[in-house]
């Protein structure tokens, strides 16, 4: 019986990190997406415009033939729409810091949100951290600056303020997700949050006026896949916070820019160095090391 009871418990962990681990690695899609898009021609605002409206018209559709058991009540849906702000904010922030930083240095810069989202949630009773919890998560984040091979020179102060500001941004969501929308169901949260970034990039681009489609297949293919896994991350990001918590999640996400790299080498003929693919073991260890650690 305590042998079944604990091969049942490490079924529903291993279950339990599916959706964080699964959101990583499509995030990981649209990364390498995205350079096929921009090599296409593409640029952020149009992107991030047309993404959006594909987005919403999957969920609306699958919303339609998969009615939710409730929608959420007035004061979750506004809390909902504040985290589509946010998702607004710090996606284009990032976009920014992508575009005007080397692409180590501007995701290096943003995850530093695990840390941050894991400090936050303590302070403010939202989840629990342990100190060996933190270890392994300084771990990882130095991991992660290894394996990304940072360079501290010749950057741009907006690139790295746009960085930050995109991980401020999703520490607040990861945040009020695990604080107001706990146990609510993901598809109707990523509704009334994916609406209003939406909206506020439409109206950014009709304001602006230019629009930069791509111009290949290729890249029209490669913004189809965008808009379909970004709209799948957002969703399983926002089940994985009420699954694990918001450290938890922030943590598996660090796998994100690890897969960017490796699929970067295989795909797009990258070359990782030495330092990045030991860098890439610690972050891999220090991963596995927090998931058999208890916050305290």
């Amino acid at each position: 019986m305590g042998t079944t009871a604990v091969a049942r418990t490490s079924n529903n962990r291993a279950a339990d990190l599916l959706p964080s681990v699964t959101g990583a690695l499509s995030f990981s899609c649209v990364d390498i997406l995205t350079k096929v898009v921009y090599g296409a021609g593409m640029d952020v605002l149009t992107l991030l415009t047309l993404r959006g409206a594909i987005a919403v018209t999957i969920l609306a559709l699958w919303l339609r033939l998969a009615p939710p058991a409730a929608w959420h009540p007035p004061r979750q849906r506004r809390i909902a729409i504040v985290l589509g702000v946010l998702l607004a904010i710090s996606t284009f922030e990032l976009m920014e810091a992508i575009a005007l930083l080397p692409v180590s240095i501007a995701i290096l810069a943003y995850f530093v949100y695990p840390l941050l989202t894991g400090i936050f949630g303590a302070v403010l009773g939202v989840d629990r951290l342990g100190w060996r919890a933190l270890l392994t998560a300084f771990a990882a984040f130095f991991g992660l600056a290894l394996m990304l091979g940072a360079r501290f020179t010749d950057l741009s102060t907006l690139g790295i303020v746009s960085a930050f500001v995109a991980a401020i941004c999703r520490v607040a969501s990861l945040i009020l997700t695990r604080a107001f929308l706990n146990g609510t169901d993901a598809r109707v949260t990523t509704w009334y949050s994916m609406v209003p970034s939406t909206l506020i990039f439409v109206l950014a681009s009709f304001c602006v006026g230019a629009w930069s489609l791509p111009q290949t297949d290729a890249g029209w293919g490669a913004f189809v896949g965008i808009s379909v896994c970004s709209t799948m991350s957002t969703l399983l990001i926002y089940i994985s916070t009420n699954r694990i918590g918001p450290f938890r999640t922030a943590l598996v996400m660090n796998l994100e820019p690890m897969a960017t790299t490796l699929a970067s080498v295989l795909l797009l003929n990258e070359v990782l160095s030495s330092v990045q693919t030991f860098g890439a073991g610690v972050m891999i260890v220090s991963l596995c090391a927090f998931q058999f650690t208890k916050a305290r």
